[in-house]
């Protein structure tokens, strides 16, 4: 049995950093970049008003409240260039200023003195005008040129609205980690809504660990449910590799009981194990590997809450690393009540971040700990990790905190009042 830490490392340097294509912007969210994002123009590409009112030209001076003008032309959002001479231009919000103006007065700060057939002719002004106001300047927001976003960042929504401003049509970004899920077990039966027979169980653990790698930036491939049986479990390893799985992770049958087959499976098709085992709670007996292809390999333990420390704590890291991501980032916290632990192990804990009414952030962990156990995740938004030394942690231990997944908002609750 190894330390976390040592396990950790033995995963990041397996973690070979995946080649990288080329993809349409609607089809880039969730994305990770492969190289950084030069603006090939200006935003705003010219300048513009920002509001519906009338450009002055005012060549640095402040027009005075009483100043008078001829309007002597209009432009509307979507007009092209004008030169304007003297006067002032009715304009709307987002218009192209016309050459020659640079400043814009509000509709809501001028008195029309005269129109004709609804356009204003003459305008007097019901408040000082200062030079530029009210005017969006060209690469104002991003110059031509300028690195907008960086290697190895997650293209969200707001760096795809961005992309589209400066005209990014497509992006160059990481092949997604190609993933394969196998479920072990005899007793586990695939459809939640199946009757159960004696001994059996749902396989809740399968389904939940495809949808966290999906959140995590992995392509799921291939997903199978196999007895305590080898031949089946090499069967379904063949697919999940004709399906181009660079991870594979199974749950179950990697403890040290008569029917966990996988270590001396993994052996006889050739494979490194690179660890088995690691000084964690839940999940101790996690197994790692590197098959003869290259593929990876992870057993997870079958429990539900074991499987989910083993896919948040292993399998993402190495993700990440398969991305070009950079090493997360823990929160530090105090706990808000005290927290016993196995001694010598590190414990990853569900746990609830909350918010006290003078905004400082504590975390709690939740009763119902064992790996069994899936009700207290419903009132979990994190993971609280204790460090191996000890069994007892007393309130205010600084402890790290980690959301449900690296790609999943942490999403904090008010404090509960006592």
């Amino acid at each position: 049995m190894i330390a976390y830490a040592e396990a950790l490392r033995i995963v990041m340097e397996a973690a070979a950093l995946l080649p990288d294509e080329a993809v349409a912007l609607d089809q880039a969210c969730g994305r990770t970049l492969s190289a950084p994002v030069y603006s090939p123009q200006c935003v705003p590409p010219f300048d513009n008003s920002a509001m519906d009112g009338f450009a002055l030209r005012l060549d640095g001076s402040t027009a005075t409240v009483g100043s008078e003008f001829d309007v002597a032309g209009w432009q509307a959002a979507g007009d092209a260039a004008s030169v304007a001479g003297n006067g002032a231009w009715e304009i709307m919000t987002g218009a192209r200023l016309p050459d020659g103006l640079d400043s814009v007065v509000p509709v809501e700060q001028v008195e029309i003195l005269c129109s004709e057939g609804g356009r204003p002719l003459r305008i007097r002004l019901r408040a000082n005008v200062a030079p530029q106001q009210f005017v969006r300047l060209r690469g104002q927001d991003v110059q031509s040129g300028e690195q907008v976003l960086a290697e190895g960042e997650c293209l969200d929504l707001n760096a795809l609205s961005l992309l589209h401003a400066i005209g990014a049509g497509q992006v160059r970004v990481r092949v997604r980690p190609r993933a394969a899920v196998i479920a072990t077990g005899k007793e586990l039966v695939s459809q939640a809504g199946q009757a159960l027979q004696s001994g059996q169980i749902r396989d809740s653990s399968r389904p939940a660990l495809i949808a966290r790698l999906q959140l995590a930036g992995a392509q799921v491939v291939a997903d199978a449910l196999v007895g305590d049986d080898a031949a089946a479990f090499d069967q379904a390893m063949d697919q999940a590799l004709a399906g181009g799985a660079h991870v594979l992770v199974s749950t179950g049958a990697v403890s040290a009981g008569r029917y966990d087959f996988i270590p001396a499976a993994l052996q006889a098709r050739g494979a490194q194990i690179l660890f088995h085992k690691v000084a964690i709670r839940p999940g101790k007996p996690v197994l790692f590997a590197r098959l003869p292809c290259g593929a990876l390999y992870f057993g997870l333990p079958g429990n539900p809450v074991s499987t989910a420390v083993g896919q948040r704590f292993f399998v993402e890291p190495l993700l990440r690393g398969m991305l070009g991501l950079p090493a997360e980032i823990a929160l530090r916290l105090p706990l808000l009540a005290a927290a016993d632990k196995p001694e010598g192990l590190r414990f990853h804990a569900r746990a609830r971040v909350e918010v006290d009414a003078s905004g400082q952030l504590g975390v709690r962990v939740l009763a119902g700990q064992e790996s069994f156990r899936l009700k207290s995740s419903l009132q979990a938004n994190a993971w609280a990790v204790l460090d191996e030394a000890g069994s007892h942690a007393p309130a205010g231990t600084q402890v790290q905190v980690m959301g449900w997944g690296h790609a999943t908002p942490l999403q904090v609750n008010r404090q509960e009042q006592a």
